[in-house]
């Protein structure tokens, strides 16, 4: 089993940060301290590859299963804990980075491969991130904020 995580920032919900079947990729690789709620935070992103998920520096057919958790806030300030923490996308460019993206996470994996896609429709519908994917997940949680979706390759 092969196993990708796309962009794994800090491997927040990881039960195993170090799991031995996954490849941890970001386009970021920092640390960041931050104020949060009167506390001096820290968060490390440190992944085993440093790439844009747009541009996945994988053989075509590499990967059983890629995990997607990408950034989903729009309006957040800069240096704020949730910027530095889970990163944000541009206002208008997003739907064409994720179709991007949906594009590169097929192209890695296999022929029987799933890809489990997690979103917080916060600031974003996920009917529109499906919408710039162009195609709907297989099954996912419908009825929290915090969604989670499966996606299989298409032949």
């Amino acid at each position: 089993m092969k196993i990708l995580d796309v962009c794994c920032g800090s491997r927040m919900f990881w039960y195993d940060k170090e799991e031995p079947h996954t490849t941890y990729m970001d386009i970021r690789k920092a640390v960041y301290t931050a104020m949060d709620r009167g506390n001096e935070r820290k968060i490390e992103i440190n992944p085993d590859i440093q790439a844009d998920w747009k541009n996945i520096p994988f053989d075509d057919c590499t990967f059983d299963l890629v995990v997607f958790d990408p950034p989903h806030l729009i309006r957040a300030g800069k240096t704020s804990w949730f910027a530095k923490k889970y990163g944000t996308l541009d206002l208008m460019g997003w739907p064409n980075e994720f179709r991007k993206a949906f594009q590169e996470i097929m192209r890695v994996l296999k022929p029987t491969g799933t890809m489990i896609f997690k979103w917080n429709e916060d600031q974003i519908a996920i009917k529109e991130v499906f919408k710039a994917f162009g195609q709907q997940p297989i099954l996912g949680d419908m009825k929290s904020k915090t969604k989670w979706s499966v996606f299989i390759k298409n032949d």
